[in-house]
Parts: structure tokens; sequence; C-alpha cells
């Protein structure tokens, strides 16, 4: 998976958004991640030892795989390759002090991802993501229960930038976000499409 970009919703649940203190967006709340912060299934998430609080948030994202430009909600999935699972790892004190998220968001290592199912494969309408820590359940939220749901995340996305072949589109997460610490084995899974499972290290920079 080499994506140009990686588009994210924020507060996307209503939950979630109620335990960071925040408002519900009124209309999409999106940022980027850069992509030299994604690593795949066993790799290490490396902690900066500087950075402070660092959270998992387990999200369901979807693989673009058609160029997307002024899509219509109705038209989205067309322009979908696959479904997968995305940590969403934040460096939540860096968040909070830079009022905004891309430093928080992109540094290495702070993107696992998953492997990308077909959409034919997935139960679009039953999508749910579960985040375990140590093999204790954290998070467990329904696409169903999104505020703005993926097709409206990708319409909304397609209308400022044009969503190219190979491009990741991540949902937001649910309420249980929390600390990682090293020596924690964090799984981020979609039921009936897949996990990602990552060990939580120490950076040494």
């Amino acid at each position: 998976m080499h994506p140009s970009k990686i588009v994210c919703a924020g507060r996307n649940y209503r939950a979630h958004a109620k335990e960071l203190g925040s408002d519900v967006p009124s209309e999409p709340l999106l940022f980027l991640k850069a992509t030299s912060s994604m690593i795949t299934d066993g790799e290490a998430i490396q902690l900066p030892q500087w950075a402070g609080r660092v959270d998992f948030e387990g999200e369901i994202a979807v693989l673009i795989g058609s160029a997307a430009r002024h899509v219509a909600k109705e038209d989205a999935w067309s322009h979908v390759a696959g479904v997968f699972p995305l940590n969403d790892v934040t460096a939540r004190e860096l968040q909070r002090s830079d009022g905004q998220w891309a430093r928080a968001k992109s540094f290495d290592t702070f993107c696992p991802v998953g492997t990308p199912v077909p959409v034919a494969e997935s139960d679009l309408a039953g999508l749910s993501v579960v985040t375990r820590v140590n093999g204790e359940i954290r998070q467990e939220g329904y696409a169903r229960d999104m505020i703005f749901s993926l097709p409206e995340l990708i319409a909304y996305a397609s209308r400022a930038m044009t969503l190219r072949e190979g491009d990741v589109i991540s949902s937001g997460t649910p309420e249980g976000v929390g600390p990682l610490s090293p020596g924690d084995v964090v799984e981020v899974e979609i039921p009936g499409v897949g996990a990602v499972s990552n060990p939580v290290e120490r950076d040494g920079g």
C-alpha cells in the first residue's frame, strides 16, 4: 500500500467527542497523516520519549481503488477497492498543545494498517471495529454509529481534493481511547475483515 495521502476523520463518533471534551462537528472534520507513518502487522509502534501520552485509536479504513473527484455519496463505494483496520496512533498532549494535528498524528510508526479485503467480500452494512490492548477489549464501535458515514466522508473529501488510486480514508475512532506503554501489544480488528497487531516499544530518539 503506497497512498499519496491518508485522509482521516476526527470526532466522528459522538461518545468519542464527548470523552475528549470536544464539540460534535457539524460537517466532517478532516486531517491528514503523513504516509511515512504507515507500518504493517507485526511492526513495532515506537513511542517518542519526549512526546508525552500516546494513545491508540482503532478505526475502519478504506483503500481507494479508482480516482474520485466530486463524487456523490451514492457512488462512493464504487471507488473503493477494499476495507481494512487502521490504528490512528496519536500523541495526545501534542495534539492539544499544537492546536492542529499534523505532528501529533504523523510520527513514524503511528499508522499501523491491516490488509485490505475487497468490498465485495465485506459486510458493509455491519462493519464494526474492536481494539484490544494485551488481549483486553478497550474499544468497540459500529459503522452505523458514525456521525458521517464512509460514503459521506469519501464524497466530502473528494470535493476538496482528488482521491487517487491507493489513497486511504479512515473514518474516526469510537470511545475508549487510551495510552500505550512499552511492552503492550495493541490489536485493531474489523470482525469478518481482519486485524492488525503491533507491539509497542520506546523510541530511542
